[in-house]
């Protein structure tokens, strides 16, 4: 775990949430099962295989001895994670976890709840789809127009929502079925001042076509789905649904944001499914993902498209 300890060594301090160390990206070898992200003011270590005493006494040595040079006579929070086999376990290690714990990225803030689940409340590795999004929707902020309508599918704790409203957008419909996560979403809404704009359905986005149908066109739609999550939406089979509707959706010239986190599954498989389902989106780009998020390889990491619709 040397590469890991060496991360923390050299690790900047930084008043926004991030990634400090990706092992899952390949590119460390030994040291895959670790990754270590900060919430400031609290970081957190997760681990993808059993971790042992000893490593877990090394990490806090090293987090220690460096947290003493950023930030001296602060006191280290953080938090260890172990996801292995399908068992989850959060454990307070130093310090304290604020609550209500807000972060911040890019100007913007977000509440987080390290010690429940494994979702966080803000995936770090979608910060430059953010960041895309809040230039997008500023770029198309003109003096003599109103900004996009953008639709929000899969909304989580609707970020993307808190950007685009940031950067001028018009206004955000947030769909998720989870209401919970919607709930969050609005406190976010909140947090950041925005106070009109946004709309919120906690429902099922299958079962709501025709309410998001009446609300568009939309500028922008963005679709950030789970890969796989049984009774909500597995990419191999619910990934065509969506897409044989996106056309219909987009008014003319919009853009969709379509986003895949499913290792297994590579940039073609999104790509096939446009060319046969939407043929009349046009490819763009593909979005790259934060620095701190690089992959041996980039097919099994995030991939975030970007398609427009004809004019």
């Amino acid at each position: 775990m040397q590469a890991l300890l060496h991360a923390i060594a050299q690790m900047d301090p930084t008043a926004d949430a991030r990634r400090i160390f990706h092992g899952r990206g390949g590119l460390h070898p030994g040291c895959e099962q670790w990754a270590l992200d900060v919430f400031p003011p609290v970081f957190v270590l997760t681990s993808f295989a059993p971790a042992s005493d000893d490593e877990l006494a090394a990490v806090h040595a090293a987090l220690e001895a460096r947290w003493r040079q950023l930030a001296p006579g602060e006191p280290l929070n953080w938090v260890f994670q172990c996801r292995h086999e399908g068992r989850l376990e959060t454990r307070a290690m130093a310090g304290s976890v604020p609550e209500p714990h807000v972060v911040t990225e890019q100007g913007a803030r977000f509440l987080v709840h390290l010690p429940r689940g494994q979702n966080h409340g803000l995936f770090l590795d979608m910060a430059e789809g953010r960041r895309w999004v809040r230039a997008h929707v500023a770029a198309r902020k003109l003096p003599e127009k109103r900004g996009p309508k953008v639709l929000n599918l899969f909304a989580y704790t609707c970020a993307f929502s808190v950007v685009a409203l940031q950067a001028g957008a018009r206004q955000v419909v947030n769909v998720d079925m989870a209401r919970g996560a919607i709930a969050i979403g609005q406190q976010n809404h909140q947090l950041n001042g925005i106070t009109a704009g946004a709309s919120f359905l906690a429902h099922d986005i299958f079962s709501t076509w025709g309410k998001i149908t009446r609300g568009g066109p939309y500028d922008l739609v963005i679709v950030d789905p789970p890969s796989y999550q049984k009774g909500s939406f597995i990419a191999t089979k619910d990934y065509a649904r969506l897409l044989r509707r996106l056309p219909d959706l987009l008014a003319p010239g919009g853009h969709a944001l379509l986003c895949l986190n499913a290792p297994e599954l590579g940039t073609a498989f999104l790509q096939d499914q446009v060319r046969e389902l939407a043929p009349e989106l046009a490819f763009v780009e593909r979005v790259a993902n934060p620095a701190p998020f690089a992959d041996v390889d980039e097919e099994r990491a995030l991939k975030v498209l970007v398609y427009r619709a004809p004019d």
